[in-house]
């Protein structure tokens, strides 16, 4: 049985769970995150407070979205509960974000300017103008923004030059040594 898939997922107070028509669906104080189950194989049982996802057959492909979906729930319900954020460093000489409005305006090194205008469920934090933050309460949805922001001007490896998670390390290269 999967070691992940067996866990049952303890639901909070405030936090509320259904399961229809192959969808399952988490409310909480940050807001509503649903997902389809799209595996027949698989199954939602809420008792209680607890929510549990069970597979009907020992195949590979069933073991394997046995664990799949039952931390895709789980990260619903944190998300729903307390949110996800990621935090990016903005490294370089003249680099900065400005917060314009809904608008997030970086100035990375280009001959332009770059706006991000964040989708509605996402929320874009200028902290100080070399660090962001972005929040939000779906993990997939804070991640991918988050790595699409990295996206725009990637950390270089001999001065560390770009946008970098927090908790991320660059790898430094040597520069060029002196002859003899």
């Amino acid at each position: 049985m999967s070691r992940i898939g067996r866990l049952p997922i303890k639901l909070n107070a405030g936090i509320a769970a259904d399961f229809k028509d192959r969808v399952v669906t988490v409310k909480g104080p940050q807001g509503v995150l649903s997902q389809e189950i799209a595996n027949d194989k698989i199954s939602i049982s809420i008792e209680g407070d607890e929510l549990k996802v069970v597979r009907s057959s020992e195949s590979k492909e069933a073991k394997a979205a046995h664990g799949l979906y039952r931390a895709l729930i789980y990260n619903m319900t944190v998300g729903v509960e307390k949110g996800y954020s990621k935090s990016l460093m903005i490294a370089g000489v003249g680099y900065k974000a400005v917060n314009q409005g809904g608008k997030v305006t970086l100035s990375v090194g280009y001959s332009h300017t770059v706006d991000l205008t964040p989708p509605d469920d996402i929320k874009v934090e200028v902290v100080t103008p070399t660090e962001l933050v972005v929040k939000g309460i779906d993990k997939v949805k804070v991640g991918q923004y988050a790595a699409d922001i990295k996206a725009i001007r990637k950390p270089e490896p001999y001065h560390g030059y770009g946008i970098r998670y927090k908790d991320e390390t660059i790898l430094r290269k040597a520069g060029k040594k002196a002859g003899k």
